[in-house]
């Protein structure tokens, strides 16, 4: 009987579902910061594959949205909300560097004084919207953005990245397949997304409008949100008839993919499909030489979003990720 009762046990464990694994998903969680009272919330996002890009019948389509094509996602998390200015000052001030994290995880070792850090704004980067508690910060750099992912990494252990363009598309669509995720009545924008109609020109605290499916909030409008990617008009015209977690790594500064449109864009910029490159134009008003890696000064509609892998990429394709480390 006790043998019978310990193969069962046994067969039980073997088709249990094992905890954080791509294959059986992942559950939400909150990112505490040591040192600090704020908080991260992840949200879990499933494996799956999902149509890419518009068809050429949706409206306002564009040609850097064709063709239309399968990808395949694993599953990873994503912030619930765009990160803050306060989220943001705290690598920007670097004050709670030295405090002990003592749950930390050992999935990724970072020394934490080895991640440059970003400069002082010399003006109001929010150009005067305010970087109150709550709101998103905004006129950071593809640069800057990666960085507070790679000190985040090495505050908590855990690897942390921007969305690939890929993935922020998948987690926008929400399993749906309409120009938004709660189909094609742009009228309905409002209720999810502050956009031009309605923003009155600035951004807003995070979290006011209704979430997407899957529990995201401001996947569309509020400020436009910084993924991984190159961005290159013609980049699906490559891709295979299925493509598995397809990612342009940068190679140079410009143009970089945005996705999400802004609390300054019209409906059509906020599709789940839309798709904007980054300009040199980002940093017109920007009077020193070399212009600042870590600010823009005429960005104030962009900001970002991140994600966390369960699997991270070896040591030596950090770089891909988060750039290099010169300051």
């Amino acid at each position: 009987m006790r043998i019978t009762s310990n193969l069962f046990i046994l067969l039980f464990l073997l088709q249990a579902p094992v905890a954080f694994t791509q294959e059986v998903g992942i559950e939400d969680y909150t990112q505490e910061i040591a040192g600090s009272d704020l908080i991260i919330e992840m949200v879990s996002i499933p494996k799956g594959t999902f149509t890419m890009g518009s068809p050429n019948d949706e409206t306002y389509h564009n040609k850097d949205e064709a063709p239309s094509h399968k990808v395949t996602i694993d599953a990873f998390l994503m912030s619930k909300y765009e990160i803050t200015w306060d989220l943001y000052n705290l690598f920007l001030n670097r004050a709670i560097d030295t405090v002990e994290n003592t749950t930390k995880s050992s999935q990724v070792e970072v020394e934490i004084d080895a991640v440059s850090g970003a400069t002082i704004p010399y003006v109001d980067m929010s150009l005067g919207m305010g970087t109150g508690e709550g709101l998103p910060v905004a006129n950071v750099t593809h640069h800057a953005a990666s960085k507070f992912c790679e000190w985040l990494s090495a505050k908590t252990g855990h690897f942390y990245r921007l969305p690939t363009e890929a993935e922020w598309e998948y987690a926008a669509r929400a399993g749906t397949t309409a120009a938004f995720h709660f189909g094609d009545d742009e009228e309905m924008l409002g209720e999810y997304a502050w956009y031009y109609e309605n923003s009155e020109d600035t951004y807003h605290k995070v979290g006011q409008k209704k979430p997407n499916p899957w529990g995201l909030y401001d996947m569309y409008g509020n400020v436009a949100e910084w993924t991984l990617d190159q961005y290159l008009p013609q980049t699906y015209k490559t891709r295979k008839a299925i493509s598995n977690n397809p990612v342009v790594f940068p190679v140079k500064e410009y143009p970089r993919s945005v996705r999400g449109g802004s609390y300054y864009d019209d409906a059509r910029y906020l599709r789940s499909a839309a798709r904007l490159g980054s300009t040199e134009n980002w940093k017109m008003r920007d009077p020193q030489f070399p212009k600042s890696k870590w600010w823009n000064t005429d960005a104030p509609f962009v900001g970002f979003r991140i994600v966390r892998v369960i699997t991270p990429p070896k040591e030596s394709d950090y770089k891909k990720y988060w750039g290099s480390k010169a300051p």
